[in-house]
């Protein structure tokens, strides 16, 4: 192999320049230039693909290196309006105007910085090891006639490669060969899409040798291809093999990234490597989300840098007209310009700036800090960890996969959910059929039976009678079991019909060729869920290979007779959201042609042939009626071909499959000719049920004021009956229908105009808008007006969504308490959610579980994903990630609204601190004639923040909680506040603000009055610093004991981070002013303190200052809790007298009504924690869940963190607790 013993390139992929100079007069003539539309590889040739220079296939996700690591970090951190201002302030504390030492500012400062970049280094360090990890791991590559276990960074385009059993594809290969005797191989693609059924892959029958390293050195190939593009399920390309041109398609493509299955080893070309492969060049970042309340704060920030600007000029000004010669006891230093009598505008400028760099404390540096820590503490140990969230089938926990918007979740005011495997479960059965005009199957649907609730019709939910159910299969009919249908009117309909389910589909049978052990891997549950019908019909697809499907017949000939029979597959018309339909084109052992194809009825019956009205009508009045009882259906017919024109048509197809530019469109035209005059066989029905508990979550999120929007791909029946069934709407609902199945429109589409339907369509979604809009106007004037609830297709619904409509909608919409969006795309579900997120500026969450539903949720406020039956692109997509529906009103009224409040508090309460310490500095700058002399001394104010206030107020932002977990759910009206925003209005930061101002006067006018007549042991009056000191003292009680007032919850963790705080305090100033350091501004604080607690002065003020001070905030906090309280308040005086038992939530059932997993729930639920009263909160260990879990005699998995404890501890199986129902009072 010249090509790859010449050629000498490291993992960047960048060629040897000695290497390209020795070469100019090799192969030249082969290698040509790069079109821009596609790209050329020689496989097997290093030296030919050197010149086009293709990038390595090394990848880096880190952000930073060594070098970028700091400037870059730190211009990250410098975004941040306030850590730019306090460098800004750092650099004025370091210059003559400055009053205060450059420590003051910069220690914060730099804390704040250490802190925010370690914790960058540390995610990017483990960037770092991952890549490291997979760019250093080995493969099989070809060289010398040999496989040489090669570094993956070290791959270059064109490389032959082995990847075996299990190993996952270090690039995007074009699959050669496989151990596989048909060419074929077994791919699963978890890690691109989350979904772990199969998918097969074939290569070119004319590489099928190329298996031994032998044969694989004679390859030399070229592959001509489209560029490195994201589209992880296209592919164009063709490879020139020997002058013959093999069209190439996604079933030749191995992505990076997917694993081998059920395939001893693979041989492969490389196609894409490193950042140019698909999985890489589809790791966009999520879109960035800033929480709505984070945003407000910046608007604070504002607000506090205007009171800053005010409060220095206002100095500014003062010393300016206080500066004057005939204060010459003073002794200006006239050799400063600061205090140069002469010049008073200069000493009004140069004060401004000294103040700037007195008063910086009142802009809270550690604010963005803590709650940083706070949120990321409330979702990784309280959210993730909730067992309430916990989806004990699937073993799937809650996943928050970003801590920045967790208070967003509690101002939620409208959800965007998909239907299927979002409210429905996506777990397919197949329930009912037509066949040739006949109903069968009996089951009542669970749509059906909440539909004869609300009517109040009585029906028999007994669903199945005779046999057992399989998974996937519901149906109960025995004219059609066993054989039976061969006494039905229309037997041979009903052998298409099952032929058709056991034949078109790409269905990969796994296990024993036998009914009882098989396992069908498929595409989607709906297509397993027919093939297993087609199997308990005695139509069993047992076996594939690339050309073939092998299906196990039974009573076709005579009853009783089971006969194997291989159907050759020539063609597979894929299905895909455009077609909305799947062809399949095969050929019967005594070689009749025939095209089977399943896909939605609008799409079919454009398609069938003249003749068979009778069939039809029938047919589409099933399908209604399947759709009235919110089933999924699909229609099912096929064709007989003629052998000269399969063939003359295949030539097009093979043509089509060939193109390297718009194949899938030829491919699209080309279907459309063989997939006419079809012959209808009859249609299925699927029932996807409701996930457990989606009814009385929908109804619990409705109480709490938010409103659920339902946007579906579904026919409008069927969503409508979901709908009903789910509780979203009733019949005391007024409904407005805006639909384009019309007699009016079906006019317009037969004169086959497009440009006069939608003229007419924009003109009566117009008109319909505005009658809606009015009488929706008119309901809304009731003094009992009902509930308005709003059902629009797709066609409509792209018309309203014109900018000359788009306010109409949004003005009716938003009146109405459920909306609901039938046969919708995925680009409308985006487009809606953001109608409503930026016209009616409102806080928007979306949830789904498919790929579908992606850009829906990241174009909502908060995205939620659900971990369900789709894939994981939802999940990975998302902002959190839940296995349920229901499990919103958890993530939502619990967490969310106790995030809410939290954050809130902690945000309002930084503000007030701060502008209480810094108000008592303002005040003292009257009484120093505008001089900018400094009250507390640079170490105190350095450390406010940082230390002696800072552990109490993330203890409240962890730990607060108004009323328990149990209470949120159970008065769901209280999430209302969190949509009104209660907590963080202006009125309540003036509020705060106000009692900053009073405070601050009280600790300063109060301690400076009561220290006029104070004197020491020595009998000498109190000066600056001791009057400073005693004032430093009673604001950090103060401000510490003002938090308690504040708290709902009242643990041990309270108490400790309080009394630690001010003890704190003690201990350095008691360090601090006993010793002697070199700085000589500390000689101004030596032993004060000591001075200070030998006086009785000291002890009366520290009791009575801080009672003063907060005197007013108590009078206040008790008339506003008795006059005007918040809804909160009134339930926890309504529950005042009952224990709090959110955490032990099964302790309202028996203990004989415990399932196996609620008791084990049960007892991880008692691990050690902290209760308080009646809305204390306690927090499990979750390092120690199965060590206490064992000690009570229960099973949980064991983690890492356990090992050594229960290695010191012998286990004593204990039997649980009998939980005891709490007494109320």
């Amino acid at each position: 192999m010249a090509g790859w013993r010449g050629s000498r390139r490291g993992g960047d992929g960048a060629p040897s320049h000695d290497r390209i100079a020795s070469s100019q007069t090799v192969r030249l003539g082969k290698v040509q230039p790069q079109a821009p539309g596609h790209r050329t590889v020689f496989c097997n040739d290093r030296e030919a693909n050197s010149l086009a220079k293709y990038k390595g296939n090394s990848v880096s996700t880190t952000k930073y290196d060594v070098f970028t690591f700091l400037p870059k970090g730190l211009f990250e951190q410098f975004r941040r309006v306030a850590n730019l201002y306090f460098l800004m302030i750092s650099i004025l504390s370091c210059t003559p105007v400055s009053p205060v030492s450059p420590i003051t500012n910069v220690l914060p400062l730099s804390l704040v910085l250490l802190v925010s970049l370690v914790k960058e280094a540390w995610e990017d360090w483990k960037r770092f090891q991952n890549d490291m990890s997979i760019n250093n791991s080995n493969v099989e590559v070809l060289q010398d006639w040999n496989w040489v276990p090669t570094p993956w960074k070290k791959l270059q385009v064109g490389d032959i490669i082995r990847v075996n059993q299990d190993g996952f594809f270090p690039a995007d290969l074009m699959f050669l060969a496989s151990t596989n005797p048909d060419g074929v191989c077994y791919v699963e693609t978890a890690n691109l899409d989350g979904e772990t059924n199969l998918k097969i892959r074939k290569a070119p029958e004319r590489t099928w040798d190329f298996v031994s390293p032998h044969k694989a050195s004679e390859f030399k190939g070229e592959v001509q291809c489209e560029q490195p593009n994201n589209s992880l399920y296209t592919f164009t390309g063709n490879l020139i093999i020997d002058k013959q041109i093999l069209p190439l398609s996604p079933n030749q493509l191995l992505l990076r990234g997917c694993s081998l299955r059920n395939t001893e080893y693979i041989v492969g070309a490389v196609i894409f490597t490193g950042h140019e492969t698909k999985v890489m060049m589809n790791s966009m970042k999520i879109p960035s989300k800033r929480s709505t309340l984070e945003k407000k704060l910046d608007k604070l920030i504002l607000a506090l840098f205007t009171v800053l600007f005010c409060m220095c000029l206002l100095g500014s000004i003062g010393s300016g007209v206080f500066i004057n010669s005939k204060y010459y006891y003073l002794r200006f230093d006239t050799s400063e310009a600061q205090f140069d009598p002469d010049h008073r505008f200069v000493v009004a400028i140069l004060t401004f700036f000294t103040l700037i760099t007195l008063y910086s404390p009142i802009i809270p540096i550690s604010l963005y800090v803590s709650v940083e820590m706070i949120k990321f503490i409330q979702s990784t140990q309280f959210i993730n960890n909730d067992l309430r969230m916990y989806h004990a089938e699937s073993n799937t926990p809650a996943l928050a996969r970003t801590s920045n918007l967790n208070e967003e979740l509690g101002q939620v005011e409208y959800i965007f959910s998909d239907k299927t495997g979002t409210l429905t479960r996506n777990l397919m059965e197949f329930f009912k059929c037509s066949i040739g005009g006949e109903v069968y199957g009996t089951g009542v649907s669970e749509t059906e039976i909440g539909t004869a609730q609300r009517t109040g019709v009585k029906v028999d939910a007994q669903k199945r009678s005779s046999a057992a159910s399989e998974k996937g299969f519901n149906f109960d009919d025995a004219r059609l079991m066993r054989g039976a249908w061969r006494n039905e009117p229309n037997p041979d309909c009903c052998k298409e019909f099952f032929r058709c389910l056991a034949i078109c589909h790409t269905v990969l049978p796994e296990g024993d060729e036998s009914p009882e052990r098989i396992r069908y891997q498929a595409a989607s549950p709906d297509e397993a869920a027919l093939v297993v019908a087609a199997k308990n019909f005695g139509f069993f697809f047992y076996r594939r290979t690339p050309t073939t499907i092998y299906v196990r017949e039974s009573h076709v000939d005579k009853m009783g007779k089971v006969q194997d029979v291989p159907y050759e597959i020539l063609n597979v018309l894929e299905f895909n959201s455009t077609r909305k339909r799947q062809s399949v084109v095969c050929r019967y052992p005594d070689g009749r042609l025939v095209l089977y194809c399943k896909g939605a009825d609008t799409v079919i019956y454009e398609r069938l042939a003249d003749g068979n009205p009778d069939l039809k009508r029938m047919s589409r009045e099933h399908l209604e009626q399947f759709g009235a009882s919110g089933l999924r259906t699909l229609c099912l017919a096929y064709k007989n071909l003629k052998p000269d024109v399969y063939e003359s048509w295949n030539e097009k197809y093979i043509h089509a499959k060939s193109a390297l530019r718009d194949r899938e469109k030829k491919l699209d035209e080309v279907a459309e000719q063989i997939e006419k005059d079809l012959i209808l066989i009859g249609c299925t029905a699927i029932e996807d049920k409701l996930q457990d508990g989606v009814p009385a979550c929908i109804e619990t999120l409705s109480r709490a004021g938010i409103k659920i929007w339902v946007l579906t791909g579904d026919k409008m029946e069927t969503a409508i009956n979901i709908a009903y069934a789910c509780k979203l709407i009733n019949n005391g609902m007024k409904q407005f229908v805006i639909s384009s199945e019309t007699e009016a429109i079906r006019e317009v589409e037969d004169k086959g105009d497009q440009i006069e339907l939608a003229r007419y369509m924009k003109e009566v979604v117009k008109n319909e808008l505005k009658s809606c809009h009015e009488e929706a106007q008119k309901f809304l004037h009731m003094d009992s007006a009902p509930k308005l609830a709003l059902i629009i297709d797709g066609k409509c619904l792209m018309y309203a969504l014109d900018p000359s409509l788009r306010g109409m909608l949004l003005n009716f919409s938003l009146n109405c308490t459920a909306v609901v969006c039938c046969r919708v795309s995925p680009l409308q579900k985006a487009q809606v959610t953001s109608l409503v997120k930026k016209g009616a500026n409102k806080i928007t969450l979306s949830i789904g579980d498919g790929a579908n539903d992606v850009s829906m949720i990241q174009a909502a406020h908060v995205g939620v994903g659900i971990s369900g039956q789709e894939g994981m692109q939802a999940v990975m997509a998302s902002d959190f990630a839940i296995a349920q529906f229901r499990f919103l009103t958890d993530l939502l009224l619990v967490h969310g609204r106790w995030s809410y409040h939290r954050i809130c508090k902690v945000v309002t309460y930084f503000f007030y601190k701060n502008l209480t310490f810094t108000l008592t500095q303002f005040w003292f700058t009257f009484e120093t004639g505008f001089s900018g002399q400094r009250l507390y001394d640079d170490w105190f104010q350095s450390l406010y923040n940082v230390i002696f206030t800072a552990l109490p107020v993330i203890i409240i932002g962890l730990f607060d909680k108004d009323v328990s977990a149990n209470l949120s759910k159970k008065y769901p009206e209280l999430y209302k506040e969190g949509i009104r925003n209660a907590f963080f209005r202006w009125r309540v930061v003036a509020t705060w603000a106000f009692f900053a101002i009073y405070q601050s006067l009280v600790l300063y006018y109060f301690v400076v009055a009561s220290s006029k007549r104070a004197i020491n042991s020595s009998g000498k009056l109190f000066g600056l610093w001791d009057v400073s000191t005693m004032a430093f003292t009673c604001v950090v009680v103060t401000v510490n004991l003002r938090l308690l007032m504040m708290c709902n919850t009242l643990t041990r963790w309270h108490h400790i981070s309080v009394g630690g705080s001010i003890l704190f305090w003690f201990i350095f100033v008691f360090i601090y002013s006993g010793i002697v350091l070199p700085n000589k501004e500390q000689e101004n604080i030596y032993f004060v303190i000591y001075v200070l607690m030998s006086t009785i002065y000291f002890y009366l003020t520290l009791i009575l200052v801080p009672v003063a001070a907060l005197f007013c905030d108590f009078l206040y906090m008790g008339a506003q809790r008795w006059f005007f309280p918040y809804d909160y308040q009134i339930v926890q005086e309504i529950h005042r007298h009952e224990a709090d038992t959110s955490r032990i939530g099964l302790l309202e059932v028996g203990q004989s009504q415990l399932t196996p997993d609620e008791v084990r729930s049960y007892a991880i639920m008692q691990l050690p924690g902290e209760k308080s009263r009646h809305t204390g909160f306690a927090f499990d260990s979750p390092g120690y869940e199965s060590f206490f879990a064992s000690q009570a005699g229960v099973f949980v998995p064991q983690k890492a963190w356990d090992v050594a404890r229960r290695a010191s501890m012998r286990s004593k199986p204990k039997t649980p607790r009998t939980p005891r129902t709490p007494q109320r009072n």
